[in-house]
């Protein structure tokens, strides 16, 4: 039997390959009847990028039992984790032949707040965590209230540049509104500031610690609060 030329051959690849695409790109009759198959039913879950939520918890949200698929619809399990207040986006994936791998992406904690009971973890937008702080050593800044203005700082600031965030011990606001941050290094510093501080402001004070350090020199406390001016005051 003769060889079909090349070019036939080649036909019959590109055919091939656009017969398995066509295949993989038809959800409406191929994912449901693979899902009937004991082959992909669920029998692992790896959760990623939780740090604060335990992946316990996650799997629980996900109410999947023996009968599952990897291949059932994965926007009701994304909607059950997405639920919970710590979480801020999620994502499942497929990895063959049995595992569904949850992505999350968590709202992370900026601050410890007073409430009715002791200290509670919140975001960047005030709403309170469900960190148990018993089993979870959190290092992250002390408010007296829940105060939108410094709890959006720290957020950008957590963002922006987390070693800096990471000195920040404590953040109170004088009657007038201006802020006090107390930074938690060798020897304690106060920045002083306006109400309106923004996160570019605050920066402000990282040339003049770096100049501090050249000359040996330290300031435990720095003014922000006239404008265009960065006033370090030495003990």
């Amino acid at each position: 039997m003769t060889e079909p030329p090349g070019w036939k051959r080649r036909v019959r690849r590109v055919g091939l390959v656009a017969s398995l695409l066509a295949v993989l790109a038809s959800p409406w009759w191929f994912r449901p009847a693979l899902a009937q198959l004991d082959f992909f039913r669920v029998r692992r879950v790896d959760v990623t990028g939780a740090r604060y939520v335990s992946a316990d918890e996650i799997v629980t949200r996900l109410r999947i039992d023996s009968t599952a698929s990897i291949w059932d619809d994965a926007e009701p399990l994304e909607t059950r984790v997405g639920r919970h207040p710590s979480v801020q986006a999620v994502r499942v994936r497929r990895r063959m032949p049995g595992t569904l791998v949850v992505e999350v992406t968590e709202n992370l904690p900026v601050a410890l707040v007073q409430a009715s009971g002791g200290l509670v973890a919140v975001d960047a937008t005030g709403r309170t965590l469900p960190i148990d702080l018993t089993v979870v050593d959190l290092d992250v800044p002390v408010l007296r209230t829940r105060d939108t203005l410094a709890l959006r700082l720290l957020g950008e600031v957590r963002d922006a540049l987390p070693a800096f965030f990471a000195r920040i011990g404590d953040v109170r606001r004088a009657a007038d509104g201006s802020i006090a941050i107390t930074l938690n290094d060798s020897t304690p510093r106060v920045v002083l500031a306006l109400a309106d501080l923004s996160m570019e402001r605050l920066f402000d004070i990282l040339p003049v610690e770096a100049d501090l350090a050249r000359r040996r020199a330290m300031a435990t406390e720095i003014d922000l609060r006239f404008r265009d001016q960065v006033i370090a005051r030495l003990p």
